[in-house]
């Protein structure tokens, strides 16, 4: 699949609308040369398809390149049906989608005048792997998606650990066992035990981000600030109860206690999302045991995965 650049739209401050320089250097760790928006994240760059922005127009918006916010505006290309994890090369440089649209928390000119903007669901973000120049009327292709690693995202709910207070051994732990499964770690966060941030995070973890796999650390007891469960539980397409029923399962070998865990496993999406203890003791027996299973059940989310039954 091909587009074609139309646009390439910078702002050198936070806040005001970009403007179409028609060409720019893309650089790896910061996004596009002069942006003020760049940096060492994941949203390096934003891209909006043009169809998109025509369709919006043919309504009377009257909009143009840059008044979305968008760096780069394409025709041909529907960024928002691609996969996260999508590859996009442009003469020398290289970009990979890194999230699909963007929550707006204070709506633009353009939605107080239409009633509607387009970016924050038709928008996506890339970041560069590799240093190029971009102008109009260059070819961007969608190149194929290989056989890419299972990206995961850790969450760790403390009050403690969010204060200051109690430092977080747990999220690292889950982060090193991750990576030395294969996993690529896309993120990782610390948050207080607040159910509506839990949820935010969450949605935004599967919905925008769209990683494979959400393990949260802590929250899963009987204190009424252990909220974890019932936050998971809120956001949830489908159960996969399974998992958290093998964890007790297999930490009642270890101790009694382990009847007292809340924890829950879920899947949102085509994200596995599973509740993880709070002590890196328990962390680290339960994922030791989850780990050479779930993947298999992410492959089938991924639609890559085969059949459990054998000939």
């Amino acid at each position: 699949m091909q587009g074609k650049v139309l646009a390439v739209c910078v702002s050198e401050v936070r806040g005001v609308q970009k403007k179409n320089v028609h060409s720019a250097m893309l650089k790896v760790g910061w996004g596009l040369d002069q942006d003020a928006h760049g940096g060492n994240w994941h949203r390096q760059v934003s891209l909006l398809s043009y169809d998109k922005v025509r369709a919006f127009n043919d309504r009377g918006a009257d909009v143009g390149h840059g008044d979305f916010g968008e760096n780069i505006v394409v025709e041909g290309i529907d960024f928002r049906s691609l996969p996260v994890g999508t590859r996009l090369a442009c003469g020398t440089a290289l970009l990979e989608i890194t999230q699909i649209g963007k929550e707006c928390h204070t709506h633009c000119q353009i939605y107080h005048r239409m009633g509607d903007c387009i970016m924050p669901r038709e928008g996506v973000f890339a970041r560069v792997l590799q240093d190029g120049m971009v102008s109009e009327g260059d070819v961007m292709e969608v190149l194929p998606l290989a056989e890419a690693p299972l990206r995961a995202a850790v969450l760790t709910l403390s009050d403690k650990g969010a204060g200051g207070e109690r430092q977080d051994l747990s999220g690292p732990l889950i982060q090193r066992m991750l990576e030395e499964a294969g996993y690529l770690v896309e993120h990782q966060t610390l948050l207080p035990d607040d159910r509506r941030l839990i949820e935010e995070e969450l949605v935004n973890l599967a919905d925008r981000r769209r990683v494979d796999l959400i393990l949260t650390t802590g929250g899963t007891g009987f204190s009424p600030r252990d909220v974890t469960p019932e936050a998971t539980l809120a956001i949830a397409h489908r159960n996969a109860s399974g998992i958290a029923e093998a964890i007790r399962a297999y930490s009642l070998q270890i101790t009694g206690r382990a009847m007292l865990s809340r924890a829950v496993s879920v899947i949102r999406g085509g994200t596995l999302i599973v509740n993880l203890p709070g002590s890196p003791k328990a962390v680290e027996e339960s994922l030791s045991y989850i780990l050479p299973h779930i993947a298999h059940g992410i492959s089938l989310l991924r639609g890559s995965g085969g059949e459990c039954a054998r000939k």
